[in-house]
């Protein structure tokens, strides 16, 4: 478990009795919207009954909000889950991953006995995706994941990379999981999204998170976008009472928060490069230029390994991400850090230039 091992996990004791101040997780730094608060309160009474098995209300919202056919949506327990119902109902016997990327995937990939081919992206080009090489390295596979922007690397591929990609996945019959999880960051995130793509392609899923962006992973929520024939098949493998009534009351209410939608992105969009400019300016840390709400940070020239660095910070009281459980980023010394606050960016700042 260690090896699949996440950021977040704020249930230990923290130094001197106090708070965490997490920064492992990539979550929402204006965090969970009132109003959805006030909908989770106003409904748990509701918890005495099944949740709706079809999630009309919700699914409503997101064919509406994200501009998709209804019978082309298809919801999970957060966005992983989507990822373990694919590969269990299609079987997969050689998945393709570029790496370093979300452990999840390699860890659903496993969960079915699939072999994995890796594909290593390049830190000497802050692991740009390279779509040529990955199609030669992937050729013979039946299966594929790509972050999209990548986790931990923050790096994106266009739509109009990804538009040249799909036709050659799509002939050779080969499962793509586009994980799009952080896209909702991003003012300009049509630009990237190939959601609209997947009543073109039969072998597409395009799976997008709801708890990253409006706050509120402990609820789980997420959805994808598939071909009508992928999504009842998948349909057929899940446990019908998936997404409970309050994630269902909450998703509802976050998708028409477009004060908070602008709000977050702007918010987002400025202060990741205000913490990427601090974090350049600290001796030995040599941050990767951001595109949503994490920042990936090569910490080697601060003579600590990522571990060390992130034992460290433990003790000044901020977790960081230490990445050396990465495929791909073994051996290496890296650490992820979220985006938050001016506040509690300052106060992690401040601890890591401590440790340091």
């Amino acid at each position: 478990m260690e090896k699949f091992e996440h950021g977040g996990n704020i249930y230990s004791k923290a130094p001197h009795g106090g708070k965490w101040l997490d920064f492992s997780a990539n979550i929402n730094p204006l965090g969970l919207a009132p109003e959805v608060a006030q909908v989770i309160q106003e409904n748990i009474a509701g918890i005495v009954h099944y949740p709706d098995p079809q999630a009309k209300a919700l699914n409503t919202a997101l064919s509406e909000h994200y501009h998709l056919p209804e019978e082309q949506l298809l919801l999970g327990n957060g966005a992983a889950e989507l990822f373990y119902l694919l590969v269990h109902m299609v079987r997969p016997k050689r998945v393709g991953i570029p790496v370093p990327s979300f452990g999840e995937y390699q860890r659903a990939a496993e969960a079915v006995g699939a072999d994995i081919v890796f594909s290593p992206l390049q830190a000497a080009a802050e692991f740009a995706p390279d779509i040529d090489r990955f199609k030669q390295e992937i050729e013979h596979v039946d299966c594929i994941f790509i972050g999209n922007p990548n986790n931990p690397t923050g790096k994106l591929l266009t739509r109009a990379q990804l538009i040249e990609y799909l036709p050659f996945l799509e002939a050779r019959g080969i499962w793509t999981v586009v994980d799009e999880s952080f896209l909702d960051f991003l003012p300009d995130e049509e630009d990237y999204t190939v959601r609209d793509l997947t009543g073109q392609y039969k072998h597409l899923l395009v799976v997008r998170s709801l708890t990253k962006f409006y706050a509120m992973p402990g609820l789980r929520l997420g959805f994808a976008s598939a071909h009508s024939d992928l999504v009842q098949r998948l349909e057929r493998g899940k446990d019908v009472w998936n997404v409970n009534s309050l994630a269902q009351a909450a998703g509802v209410a976050a998708l028409g928060l477009k004060v908070y939608h602008k709000k977050s992105r702007e918010f987002v969009q400025a202060e990741k490069d205000w913490l990427y400019a601090r974090l350049c300016a600290v001796k030995g840390l040599h941050p990767i230029r951001p595109s949503v709400n994490f920042i990936l940070v090569n910490v080697e020239e601060t003579g600590l390994s990522s571990g060390e660095l992130t034992a460290r910070m433990r003790g000044q009281g901020v977790l960081v991400r230490d990445c050396a459980n990465y495929t791909g980023l073994e051996g290496r010394q890296y650490i992820r850090v979220a985006v938050r606050s001016r506040a509690e960016n300052e106060q992690m700042l401040k601890a890591l230039e401590a440790v340091v």
